[in-house]
């Protein structure tokens, strides 16, 4: 993202095991060293058990003293999705990051068949070289040791993951179907297994099916390099291919197969594929909305929008440690083809290089802003953005509790035209101003005196407003505060889209402002009907030099209190 940049690597856990204290004291050494630009890809996957309030963890604060260091932090958003309120990153002064899909895919086939006739070509997944040829095909089951001494439980009979339970003459020089049963659905069996079992016999490839008892499953391209390897986690596919295979061999009556006819091979499946829609939201991203009540089973959701921006994280090629101590499949690979909102994070905080190289005097907050306004939340065929969700390949349109402030733009991002800011004792005001916050723990946790709490949480001056309880007949005014970072004077007009259920005034409708200068927008929010849910919307800023600026809005209108 920033070809410049300087990169400082702290070893906080290695290679599984790490305390919280391990993290904060990598974080505090960064801190230290003055970097300017703070990457968590690492942190609690919990809320926080070390207080009642998500954003006064240790972890939290943190972070929050890195901000009013001067460092922009970027934080994961989680791969806890698809369910609300699974995101782990809370806090206003850390940027929290999802994941996403992008265009490029690397697709994998199975050719049922000779070389002369081919019946059928299935699609799957695995970054596998081609077999030379098509081989037998054989269904693990089919192949194990009648007499072998091992139990026959799922992992020997179905999913190879042990060389002793099958028989080296039927499966030397073939390609064996594996299946997904209860080993991976308990994640007890591996990938790396299969290949160990397959290089061990002398398998031409393996073929990972689902499972009927299990259905669909989820799956990643993984590097085979030999024997060569494909995964098929679609039922349907599976059907077809165990459909083939039952069509070409012969069983005696003890339902023993005697011959083997079916052939296959594996096809290319390195090569990427560019095209269809994207961005989507990963399945496992994280989603809002943010809450606040770390210690409560009933989640209720915080004044402030998370995540906050939408990154890609689904398939991304980064360097590798060759050593590889958590996944054998990738010993020896400089890189690897990984996803998370781990993978999502960096882009982030190297965009953010990019934006503090460009504009060295801009603090945190201000690149923040730059980065949140200027995000799309259209997708390559101008729709609003999907996500991935609990049924497995269901795509839906999502929300900003899915995608933040939608896709970065890195090249809008360095001229956003307009930008908001914060400082840390703003952050103390909007932690202050909590309903559920203890002044005196506030001051434990930050060293910072509550003086002027904000009259409404949501008034902190973020590049998004969230209300999570405007009730009926209970207008909330907010104030915004913009400050021009353009080159020359601007003149701006302001829209709204008002989420429903929900009428916003703003005021002023417009303004000219000159560089460096600073212009309110006061913001009226009336909640016209109750919802069961968050409704969304969003403020627009149409600068007359072609600068748009761009602040969701979330907002849940409810009955007002008795």
């Amino acid at each position: 993202m920033a070809p410049q940049a300087r990169i400082a690597v702290y070893k906080a856990v290695y290679p599984t095991v790490g305390t919280l204290a391990d993290v904060i004291a990598a974080m505090d050494q960064a801190i230290h060293d003055e970097v300017d630009v703070l990457v968590v890809s690492v942190g609690p996957d919990t809320p926080p058990e070390d207080t009642d309030v998500t954003f006064l963890s240790v972890f939290d604060v943190t972070m929050l003293f890195a901000r009013r260091a001067g460092v922009f932090v970027v934080q994961a958003a989680g791969n806890l999705g698809p369910d609300p309120f699974t995101v782990v990153s809370y806090s206003p002064w850390a940027v929290g990051v999802a994941a996403c899909r992008t265009d490029r895919t690397y697709p994998a086939f199975l050719v049922l068949g000779d070389d002369v006739d081919v019946h059928q070509f299935v699609s799957g997944v695995g970054l596998s070289a081609p077999t030379l040829g098509s081989f037998l095909l054989v269904l693990a089951r089919d192949a194990v040791m009648p007499n072998g001494s091992f139990p026959r439980t799922p992992p020997y009979v179905d999913e190879c993951q042990h060389p002793e339970a099958l028989d080296p003459s039927l499966v030397q020089g073939r390609i064996v179907l594996c299946t997904f049963s209860a080993g991976f659905y308990d994640q007890t069996s591996t990938l790396a297994a299969i290949t160990q079992t397959a290089a061990h016999l002398g398998f031409m490839g393996f073929v990972l099916v689902a499972n009927p008892a299990y259905g669909d499953f989820i799956a990643q391209p993984i590097p085979f390099d030999a024997p060569a390897g494909i995964i098929i986690p679609k039922l349907a596919d599976t059907q077809t291919v165990l459909r083939y295979y039952e069509q070409h061999i012969s069983r005696d009556e003890m339902g023993h197969v005697t011959e083997f006819h079916g052939r296959a091979s594996i096809g290319e499946g390195r090569v990427a594929k560019f095209g269809g829609r994207a961005p989507i939201v990963s399945r496992f991203s994280s989603r809002g909305p943010d809450y606040a009540d770390a210690q409560s089973q009933s989640r209720q959701a915080a004044d402030v929008l998370k995540p906050d921006i939408l990154a890609p994280g689904d398939q991304v090629w980064a360097a590798w440690s060759p050593l590889s101590v958590l996944e054998p499949l990738l010993v020896g690979y400089s890189f690897a083809l990984l996803s998370g909102t781990s993978m999502a994070t960096p882009h982030v905080g190297g965009i953010a290089a990019l934006i503090k190289q460009c504009h060295p005097s801009w603090n945190p907050s201000m690149i923040a802003s730059a980065i949140s306004t200027t995000a799309s939340k259209y997708d390559s065929q101008g729709d609003l953005i999907s996500a991935e969700e609990p049924d497995l390949y269901g795509v839906h349109p999502s929300t900003y509790f899915g995608f933040g402030a939608g896709l970065i733009n890195p090249a809008r991002a360095l001229d956003p035209g307009l930008v908001l800011s914060s400082k840390f004792e703003d952050y103390i005001d909007f932690l202050c101003s909590l309903s559920s916050v203890d002044w005196v723990k506030v001051r434990a946790a930050t060293g910072a005196s509550c003086s002027r709490p904000l009259a409404h949480p949501a008034d902190l001056n973020l590049p998004s407003v969230t209300i999570s309880a405007l009730r009926v007949g209970q207008p909330v005014q907010i104030q915004r505060s913009f400050t021009s970072v353009g080159s020359k004077p601007e003149t701006y007009l302001c829209s709204v889209l008002s989420p429903n259920g929900t009428s916003v005034t703003l005021s002023p409708t417009w303004f000219r402002i000159a560089p460096m200068e600073t212009q309110a927008i006061h913001m009226e929010f009336n909640a016209t009907q109750a919802l069961n849910a968050f409704s969304f919307g969003e403020i627009v800023l149409t600068g007359s030099l072609d600068h748009i600026v761009r602040l969701p809005l979330s907002i849940h209108p409810v009955l007002p209190t008795l």
